[in-house]
């Protein structure tokens, strides 16, 4: 077992590979020894993509609570907010690599790695709406989020390759939200956090509507 990788039993199988998104953090020293201790400490993947649900709600909780008390407080609320982002995008990124690599998958893996994830969208993408006033402004951003996993998915049903193209796939939307969470806690909270959810609106629907052309252009060639 080596610290870059964790330990592994069986070989993962061509087609876990394929519908994995590819990331390049995945090949980074600190991922394989986070997903190497969390191996040697036990966890099980499931547990991590059920930990990001935790992480998600937390983010939700402190944007709620960041338009009241005084300005310190708010600044606190919107950075804690920020952290969860990366902590529930850290699970994601290690419950595979744990299930894969670490040859650690249940039989129940698939809908664990995929249910939180839409729950996570919709907890920070709402609670980023209900910081910036515009509770749903954030349930629409959300139902895009969850959109695009839905045409993803759709497309694995037809049988075709995953598509994790954006412009505003998951990785990058989670980017923008916290960019824009982290500059809200310095400067007009609420205004930049509009401002904010309007691109990642505006980009997730057009990853919408590029995935389908997609979609229905492999549909049309079968």
């Amino acid at each position: 077992m080596t610290e870059e990788t964790p330990s592994k039993s069986p070989s993962p199988q061509p087609d876990q590979v394929a519908s994995r998104r590819p990331l390049g953090s995945r090949k980074s020293a600190w991922a394989g020894r986070l997903a190497n201790w969390a191996v040697t400490q036990g966890y099980t993947p499931n547990q991590i993509s059920q930990a990001s649900i935790g992480f998600a709600a937390l983010g939700a909780l402190f944007y709620s609570l960041s338009p009241f008390g005084p300005g310190i407080l708010q600044f606190l609320w919107l950075i804690l907010a920020a952290a969860t982002i990366q902590a529930r995008l850290i699970c994601n990124l290690i419950d595979g690599m744990v299930a894969i690599e670490g040859g650690q998958g249940a039989k129940d893996g698939p809908f664990w790695n995929e249910a939180p994830d839409r729950l996570t969208d919709l907890f920070l993408l709402v609670g980023a709406g209900i910081a910036a006033g515009n509770p749903g402004l954030g349930a629409l951003a959300a139902a895009l989020a969850i959109g695009t996993a839905y045409l993803r998915e759709l497309g694995r049903a037809e049988g075709f390759p995953p598509d994790f193209s954006g412009p505003l796939a998951k990785p990058q939307r989670m980017a923008v939200l916290t960019i824009g969470t982290v500059v809200a806690a310095f400067y007009a909270g609420a205004w930049t956090l509009n401002m904010t959810l309007w691109i990642i609106v505006a980009g997730t629907a057009l990853t919408i509507a590029s995935r389908s052309m997609r979609l229905i252009g492999n549909l049309k060639k079968r």
